[in-house]
């Protein structure tokens, strides 16, 4: 019968044996030290069963132990912290890092598969994990201007859930693709054209989203504006101007500010500013002529427009608004305003009265442009007025003298022969020019071929000898005219007596003259003798 069982070569099992009722052993292997099946997967125990003779005899058994594995390791990565760099403009699908974990145990208990435990919603979609692999990849677009870094963790499960994790950092590096930003802060406008060079007329800032060199910026406008850009604090720049401004030139600026940053390749931006010039009353009004003649015909109608004086003010509005007047004056002793008048707004200049070409020939004024500045500018002008003469005077004959003097007879020498000047009628005129020029004319005479006069002299002379046929009485209607377009005319009567001396000359009373059917004027003689002593 046996006695004894004994376990050999082993440091896991110890034998448990019983004494049942009917005198049999139960003897049980009991597992005393845990197994592990990483180190051993199977076992060879040798049992030996010793029986209680004498001599004793023994007999042994081989019990194969197969070690099972159990899911009693948990995956381990091979880095417990991870990190990662990329540039923002990655394309989709690049691979950013491969996390990777192992675990001891076989089979299902040592598939390992991978996620994320704590990921924001941003990073989750911008970023990909392959369950089974453990690549993270890009799936969206990166922006390191809203995110630059991305942290978050990565878990690594066996098949029956035991689990490790690892924490991955991912840096967004950044790449030039902000172009520059312009703001404009504060702007003068309009800028008054009177302003000094180098005033501020404007505030800009410029921005960049990017970094380092990629967010550091130079500012400039096109050349040729008048304006300039000077750097102020960081990022500030201040818009001033380089020289005089001229509104009546230029009244308004399109600038173009262009902002360039040092990336590579470097990106650039542009805003334009439009600029209005504000009016200032720099500029007087001037008159289109140094001087205006007005020529006006005698005679003529009050009211009547002599002519016109124009004056440009290149000022605006009420600043380039021009307002005419008469500067103060007299002409003839009578204020100027008696004379013309000006329309304030027009420039153009009325006779007040008629003029009278025999009283004044031409007068001067001086006229006055100003502006409705403040303070308003102004500039003077002379207007000359020429008065052209009209035929508005007949001839007035000064001999022989009119009716009323004292009664004298011209004599006629009885010896007179022909082409003596026996006589002259002398006349004068008003006017002038063609309107002076006097004609003189036998109308009428006692005897036609007798007498004759020059016609531009009013000569009377005799056109052939006297002869004792003559008759004494001789009376003579001369008309004097003139050479205006209208000519107007006076007449006269001279008498002439054919005698040697005053003794044959009757009484006045008993000198008398045919002059019926006549319309025309006597007048009496006064006595000249031809020849007399």
């Amino acid at each position: 019968m046996v006695e004894q069982y004994i376990l050999q070569n082993n440091e896991h099992f110890v034998l448990s044996v019983r004494d049942d009722t009917d005198g049999s052993k139960t003897v049980e292997l009991v597992l005393d030290k845990e197994l592990d099946h990483e180190k051993e997967h199977d076992l060879n125990i040798v049992m030996i069963a010793v029986d209680g003779g004498n001599p004793q005899r023994s007999g042994s058994a081989i019990i194969h132990v197969t070690v099972l594995d159990a899911n009693d390791n948990a995956p381990v990565f091979d880095q417990a912290f991870y990190k990662a760099s990329l540039p923002e403009d990655s394309a989709l699908d690049t691979l950013v890092v491969t996390e990777s974990a192992t675990d001891a145990d076989k089979g299902v208990n040592g598939a390992v598969t991978y996620e994320f435990s704590r990921i924001s919603e941003r990073a989750k979609k911008v970023f990909s994990l392959n369950s089974q692999t453990g690549e993270i990849k890009v799936i969206g677009l990166l922006d390191f201007e809203n995110n630059s870094k991305y942290e978050m963790r990565i878990d690594a499960k066996d098949g029956y859930g035991l689990s490790s994790d690892s924490k991955l950092m991912i840096e967004i590096t950044d790449v030039n693709d902000n172009a520059p930003v312009i703001y404009l802060k504060s702007l003068t406008n309009p800028i008054p054209e009177n302003v000094s060079p180098g005033a501020e007329v404007g505030i800009i800032n410029v921005q960049d989203r990017d970094s380092e060199n990629n967010r550091q910026v130079r500012c400039s406008i096109q050349q040729n504006v008048r304006f300039k850009m000077l750097p102020s604090i960081k990022n500030y720049y201040s818009l001033v101007t380089t020289g005089h401004l001229d509104r009546e030139l230029v009244s308004d600026y399109n600038i173009t500010i262009t902002a360039t940053d040092e990336g590579s390749p470097p990106l650039s931006s542009s805003k334009t500013v439009q600029l209005s010039v504000a009016d200032i009353n720099d500029n007087p009004p001037v008159f289109e002529e140094q001087s205006y003649s007005a020529h006006v015909t005698e005679n003529n109608k009050p009211g009547s427009t002599l002519c016109s004086v124009i004056a440009r003010d290149p000022d605006w509005r009420q600043n380039g608004t021009v307002i005419y007047s008469l500067l103060p004056s007299e002409v003839n002793g009578a204020p100027v305003s008696s004379y013309l008048s000006v329309n304030g707004d027009t420039g153009v200049i009325h006779a007040v009265r008629s003029f009278d070409y025999e009283q004044f020939r031409s007068f001067k004024v001086h006229m006055m442009a100003r502006d409705n500045g403040s303070p308003p500018l102004s500039s003077n002008v002379t207007v000359s007025v020429f008065i052209s003469d009209v035929n508005d005077n007949s001839p007035q004959i000064l001999y022989p003298a009119p009716e009323g003097n004292s009664f004298m007879t011209e004599l006629v020498p009885k010896a007179a022969h022909g082409g003596s000047m026996v006589s002259k009628v002398i006349a004068v005129d008003a006017d002038s020019g063609q309107n002076a020029w006097l004609s003189y004319h036998i109308v009428k005479s006692t005897d036609p071929g007798l007498f004759s006069i020059g016609l531009h002299s009013g000569e009377i002379r005799t056109q052939r000898d006297i002869s004792e046929s003559d008759i004494m009485k001789q009376n003579l209607i001369v008309s004097v005219k003139d050479n205006g377009q209208h000519s107007l005319s006076a007449t006269c009567s001279m008498y002439l007596l054919i005698s040697d001396n005053l003794a044959e000359v009757p009484e006045l009373k008993d000198i008398s003259y045919d002059e019926k059917n006549s319309k025309l004027t006597s007048y009496l003689i006064i006595a000249l003798v031809s020849g007399a002593k």
